[in-house]
């Protein structure tokens, strides 16, 4: 009876979690999609692809997007490997110090933190105060509202994602594995290419994700430091509440989920095959 208990307990929590995502995920995403491909006289259409894809002001958005998160992502994955494998050579008390200062970040709210960016990057910040106190510019330069604040805030917002994810796909690798490649003739940058990269793949591959995903669908930073630099999130915000242009936003929302969806198959084919 025990375990018949707990069997039917645990298909009820799956069950119930299961609905939830059909009911407040799935639907929706069903309906959005199926809403933009629905012209005004009820009937299917491209339409509204056709005349989103051929504006400008579209096509601007969806590259700047694509190329702020393709300098986001790599970054990430390139400042998040060394941390999180450091975390894991570190002692157990280092190493929970260390995890603690890279959570913390993600208990302070988005909004607050991307707005301590205007103070350190604003015409009289942080930044231009030191380098113009060292008599390297005569005029404060202009950081703010450009894309590479936008660059650099949303970096901070998503490398503590990339480090937990990489800490926890090198945690279920056997550090007999390294201490064997060493041992038969590998140096530590070899290894750790060789060996420590593929076997965490799947941990790399689900922070490029979630980085990636969350730079093309990120909201308050580029609409607090990108200014004028609109990226589709803004773009889709100016689309419905500002122009109530309801069927363009629908659009660039659809768009948003085909360019996620299409960068994690793609990232699945790169994927080691005696990993599969």
């Amino acid at each position: 009876m025990g375990r018949r208990t707990q069997t039917k307990a645990l298909i009820m929590l799956l069950g119930a979690g299961a609905v939830f995502l059909i009911v407040f995920f799935l639907i929706p995403l069903i309906f959005v999609l199926a809403e933009s491909f629905i012209g005004t006289d009820g009937r299917f259409t491209f339409s509204r692809y056709i005349e989103q894809l051929t504006d400008r002001q579209f096509i601007n958005a969806y590259l700047r997007t694509l190329k702020i998160s393709l300098i986001v992502t790599p970054l990430a994955a390139l400042m998040g490997y060394p941390t999180a494998y450091l975390m894991m050579r570190l002692k157990p008390t280092a190493k929970g110090i260390l995890t603690s200062l890279v959570i913390l970040p993600l208990m302070t709210s988005p909004v607050a933190r991307t707005y301590a960016w205007i103070v350190i990057l604003g015409r009289h910040g942080i930044v231009n105060q030191a380098v113009s106190g060292l008599g390297l510019i005569s005029e404060p330069m202009r950081l703010l509202y450009t894309e590479g604040a936008i660059v650099v805030g949303l970096l901070q917002l998503f490398l503590p994602v990339m480090i937990l994810n990489l800490t926890s796909a090198l945690e279920n690798v056997p550090s007999e594995v390294e201490e064997a490649a060493l041992s038969l003739g590998s140096n530590r940058l070899g290894t750790f290419f060789r060996v420590i990269v593929p076997l965490s793949f799947d941990g790399l591959v689900m922070g490029v994700t979630l980085v990636f995903t969350g730079c093309v669908t990120a909201y308050v930073t580029p609409a607090v430091l990108g200014g004028t630099n609109l990226t589709l999130a803004t773009l889709m915000r100016q689309q419905s509440l500002v122009l109530m242009n309801w069927e363009g936003a629908t659009v660039i929302a659809v768009v948003m989920v085909i360019t996620t969806v299409v960068l994690q198959s793609v990232l699945r084919r790169f994927r080691p095959r005696n990993q599969a």
